[in-house]
């Protein structure tokens, strides 16, 4: 609970100082991603990158994302323990156990870094490095008046709504990716500054962008109820598993460059160059990978997808055919360009991620979710062309069904789909893909993208606080020590200890109970071992019911920030 901070008046203008400071570095972001696309490239549209692209020399479009992750991978090198840089998960893990809290100098360093990845022609999005500079405000704010608890939490939520409305124009969303993902509560004590904040944070959006969606649906979609429905599950059972492969293969990418790094003794900085290299072999025939991808995305919504490649045309005439029972399939290249997209967009994303050139994974998951509907939408309405609607309607439903998988994230995914393209006649259609697709993910990956990569660092937050809190208390503050009135009894603690039954100074509850819950010792000794000519230190023992005691007060806390 809250122990230091401002009073309830304080806090309410703290809360919307914070909004401003995370809405203006949101916009600054991305207007500063746009300023270094437009001199790498020599673009005067950034929003039409790709298509721009296609018309630079090869050895322009190659060489930019190789000098783009050699600057990465020395800022990361310098500035990180890691070479990693931060995002999400980060901001998730600071709010469930260090009190809101980040890195700020890594922080700092990793919101340049994904800043430079994104403008040279990284295929990740700018929603990652934009909440954890976020984070990084509140967290100076934090410290600045000694917040911690409940309130260095709620600052943090406020921070991130701010910055996901100020970056997408999506105050509804953004007030719930903070609530939903960050948070992973709905406290009625958080709802109010948390929506101020995502507010203030799209009136600054709005300022310097316009009142403008991100992008432009041609004509409103129709849904036949009744008959169209069942569509929308399959195609939410097919999305789900798209944003299994999509998360697996930026998993599998990440462990095979660590692999390939260590077997070749590549020195860190040189790893995201080496993806730049891979991005920019891509990127001479497929420019449609190079950055965020709204362009396509767009395209996508819209039906309007050029055919520019052939590559697997024979494989997927095969399959188009085999689909439509050996008749003719209506937009028959739109289909092909979409799933060779598809494909090829979560190589750029794994290359971009497992290169640890930073950015995020919501953008390029709305971009295969896009392509993913709309070949879908495509084979549906071909089949069955007197009862369906468009396939544009399917590439919204698609797009917001994988974004929700990957993020954990299915409120707050389908209001930003809709926020996103104004677009609130098809709700139904959305919301019932979205569903589908995150419960079936759910259960294939722990929960969300975000969670998974917890987990990959044994940070165990997916099944819940009672899971996680165990972590964050040290054996060595509930102990009893040596020498107190009700200690335990030395020689019997020096018996448990050569029978093999103690614990390290620096253990956690995490290690403590598994032992209670096996043998149902009274105590634990607790101990430093000493080398081979230090004797062992007894500092004392943890007895099991100080350790209950102590699991059931932060329990008891939780439940009562969370309700409150």
């Amino acid at each position: 609970m809250k122990t230091h901070g401002p009073n309830q008046i304080q806090f309410w203008f703290i809360a919307l100082a914070i909004g401003i400071a995370s809405g203006l570095a949101a916009v600054l972001f991305r207007l500063g991603i746009y300023a270094i696309q437009t001199t790498a490239y020599g673009t005067d549209d950034v929003l039409t990158l790709h298509s721009f692209a296609a018309g630079l020399a090869w050895y322009q479009i190659l060489i930019i994302p190789i000098c783009g992750g050699l600057i990465v991978g020395l800022i990361l090198h310098h500035f990180t323990d890691d070479g990693r840089a931060r995002s999400v998960a980060d901001v998730i893990e600071s709010a469930a156990l260090s009190e809101g809290r980040v890195e700020v100098r890594r922080g700092l360093a990793s919101a340049v870094a994904s800043m430079v990845t994104l403008s040279t022609g990284g295929s990740t999005g700018r929603e990652g490095p934009v909440v954890h500079l976020a984070a990084v405000i509140s967290t100076g704010v934090c410290r600045w008046i000694n917040a911690n608890g409940i309130t260095g939490r709620d600052l943090l939520g406020c921070a991130v709504a701010a910055a996901v409305s100020a970056s997408f124009n999506a105050p509804i969303a953004g007030a719930l990716f903070a609530l939903e993902v960050v948070l992973r509560h709905f406290a009625v004590h958080a709802f109010a500054p948390i929506v101020i904040a995502a507010a203030v944070g799209t009136v600054i959006n709005r300022l310097v962008f316009g009142d403008v969606t991100e992008f432009t649906l041609p004509v409103q979609n129709a849904l036949g109820f009744y008959v169209e429905l069942p569509a929308f599950l399959i195609l939410g059972l097919v999305c789900g598993l798209v944003a299994v492969a999509f998360m697996k293969a930026i998993f599998w990418a990440d462990d095979l460059g660590s692999y390939l790094q260590e077997q070749s003794r590549l020195p860190r900085y040189l790893r995201p160059a080496v993806a730049g290299a891979m991005l920019g072999g891509l990127a001479i025939w497929w420019p449609h990978i190079i950055g965020v991808g709204y362009e396509t995305t767009s395209a996508a919504l819209t039906g309007e997808l050029l055919l520019h490649e052939a590559i697997v045309f024979v494989i997927l005439k095969v399959i188009a055919v085999a689909i439509t029972m050996g008749g003719p399939l209506t937009g028959e290249l739109l289909l092909h360009e979409a799933i060779v997209f598809v494909v090829l967009k979560v190589i750029a994303v794994a290359i971009t991620m497992g290169g640890r050139m930073g950015g995020g994974v919501f953008s390029p998951s709305l971009m295969v979710g896009a392509l993913t509907g709309l070949a879908f939408g495509i084979i549906a309405t071909a089949i069955f062309p007197t009862v369906s609607g468009s396939g544009t309607l399917y590439a919204l439903a698609g797009m917001g069904a994988v974004a929700a998988a990957v993020l954990g994230a299915p409120i707050s995914t389908t209001l930003i789909v809709f926020e996103l393209t104004g677009d609130w006649q098809t709700g139904l259609a959305v919301m019932v893909a979205v569903s589908m697709s995150t419960a079936l993910a759910s259960r294939l990956v722990d929960r969300s993208f975000f969670l998974t990569q917890l987990e990959r660092r044994n940070v165990h937050l997916a099944a819940g606080p009672q899971a996680y809190l165990l972590a964050t208390f040290k054996v060595s503050s509930i102990m009893r020590e040596v020498g107190a009135d009700d200690a335990a009894s030395e020689d019997a603690c020096w018996d448990l200890v050569r029978d093999g039954l103690y614990l390290d100074g620096n253990a956690t509850l995490e290690q403590a109970m598994p032992i209670f819950e096996r043998g149902s010792p009274r105590f634990i000794p607790v101990v430093t071992l000493g080398g081979e000519d230090t004797p062992p230190e007894l500092w004392g023992a943890l007895f099991q019911v100080d350790a209950l005691r102590a699991m059931n007060r932060a329990l008891s806390e939780t439940a009562a920030e969370e309700h409150s």
